[in-house]
């Protein structure tokens, strides 16, 4: 009989796999359990939306609620000693040079070029600014850095933790090489994109944007993506969960027609995931890995049926997963690097994109070219319109509470719907695209918001002069 678990050959399902009792066999059904009981939880965690306390969410978001709650204003200080920490070590590795083990932890999370420790300098400075409400109002104002401080880390920081712990189970038992090879010829014809991305996709349409992302830079530092593909991936399917986007309907004043509204995202979303990888400047990039080869193989032999080879390539990646406690250790460095490297950067980026957007008139110049084509678009009060969906690159839910002000339900409506589906804002998605090693610039991000500003906005628009 076949070795089905050679972790050295690709698997092959005979067809006395369940039925033989040779060792080999036991051992696959083992794997199979562990595939399904594992995948299992994953998708509950991550995927399955459902009605829990009036609102509409995953069992990750419920988790991270009640973290959060436990909490409470304690979240405050654990977010101070975080960028305090991630910065005075960072500087002192810089100044001090010791000599660390390379893969080391402590390399990992604080040995980092000077980019980075600017930028983890700022957020500290700026953090100790907001809290004890000392410096410009530009940084510490309620509407700029106190919308990071009060409403955006307090989240994120429950929400990572549970998250990057949980993650090898929607990842690395399986569930991935099932569904990729299932989806493999839909995502390649459709998107451009390895079927394994369609978890990304699920786990960001029904999650949260953050959760795909971190999805994304774990699959591309493994070497499963590319570089044009993790790029695609990142700024294409990183949309912001159901629960928050009820939450930009309701602030904006279209709540009433929330099941449009939602229905007309993912239209827009599809359309616009065809079309920005057919061009620049995700069209452009290269075809490369992180570790200089693909791991990945999703072609599948004619002599086996799309299904036994999706089950096979399962129950072969569950069983080479190691043991519990080495997966835990893993993610809990993966959990530190995240904390310690980007909760600083959104506390940077995020700060002074806000600060921007309320105290300059920048996004107002951007949005000047704006105008006329939300004219032509014949969308009512398009002055007021244009500067609220730029303000999105800042951060998501700028354009809602710009945009509440609008008299025009139609207007608003566009503005909503158009704030989710333009998904780069730098004071998550951005900076966390910038801190991963996906090479996507500061310009480039802009060019590719820009440039699904402009799809969204059609699409959005026909629809909305259909409703309204």
């Amino acid at each position: 009989m076949t070795n089905y678990l050679d972790k050295s050959q690709q698997p092959i399902l005979g067809n006395d796999a369940f039925d033989s009792e040779t060792p080999q066999a036991e051992q696959w059904r083992a794997s199979m359990w562990k595939f399904l009981l594992f995948s299992a939880l994953g998708i509950a965690l991550f995927i399955i939306p459902f009605q829990w306390d009036g609102k509409v969410t995953i069992l990750l978001g419920v988790l991270t609620d009640t973290l959060q709650a436990i909490l409470g204003g304690f979240v405050v200080y654990i977010t101070m000693a975080i960028v305090t920490i991630s910065c005075l070590g960072a500087l002192a590795v810089k100044v001090l040079k010791p000599n660390l083990q390379e893969g080391s932890l402590v390399k990992n999370l604080f040995d980092v070029d000077w980019f980075w420790l600017t930028t983890r300098l700022l957020g500290m400075v700026f953090v100790w600014m907001i809290y004890l409400q000392v410096g410009p109002e530009f940084i510490i104002n309620r509407n700029t850095g106190g919308v990071i401080f009060e409403d955006l880390i307090p989240i994120l920081i429950p929400l990572f933790f549970f998250a990057i712990l949980s993650l090898p189970f929607l990842t690395d038992f399986g569930l991935m090489e099932f569904l990729g090879t299932l989806s493999s010829k839909i995502f390649v014809k459709l998107f451009k994109l390895p079927g394994r991305s369609a978890v990304d996709a699920m786990s960001s349409w029904f999650g949260a944007a953050s959760i795909g992302l971190l999805v994304t830079m774990q699959e591309y530092d493994k070497s499963f993506y590319s570089q044009r593909e993790a790029a695609i991936i990142a700024t294409t399917f990183s949309v912001t969960s159901i629960a928050f986007t009820y939450v930009v309907a309701k602030t904006i004043g279209v709540d009433n027609n929330f099941v449009y509204f939602y229905l007309t995202i993912a239209l827009t979303g599809f359309i616009a995931a065809i079309i920005m990888p057919r061009i620049p400047p995700l069209s452009l990039k290269p075809d490369t890995y992180h570790s200089g080869k693909s791991m990945l193989d999703e072609g599948i032999p004619t002599e086996y049926t799309t299904y036994q080879w999706a089950v096979n390539r399962a129950v072969t990646r569950a069983h080479s997963m190691p043991s519990l406690g080495q997966v835990f250790k893993r993610s809990l460095n993966n959990l530190f690097d995240i904390y310690f490297g980007l909760i600083p950067v959104i506390f940077a980026i995020g700060t002074i994109g806000l600060g921007l957007a309320e105290y300059t008139p920048v996004f107002n110049w951007l949005a000047t070219p704006l105008v006329p084509l939300l004219e032509w678009l014949q969308i009512p009060e398009a002055a007021k319109a244009a500067p609220a969906m730029i303000m999105g690159f800042a951060d998501m839910y700028l354009p809602a509470l710009v945009g509440k002000s609008i008299e025009s339900e139609m207007t608003r409506f566009i503005v909503g719907a158009c704030s989710i589906t333009q998904i780069i804002y730098m004071s998550e998605v951005g900076a966390l695209i910038l801190k991963s090693n996906i090479k996507l610039n500061v310009l480039e991000l802009f060019m590719i918001f820009i440039l699904r500003t402009l799809i969204s906005l059609v699409v959005i628009t026909s629809v909305a002069h259909l409703l309204y």
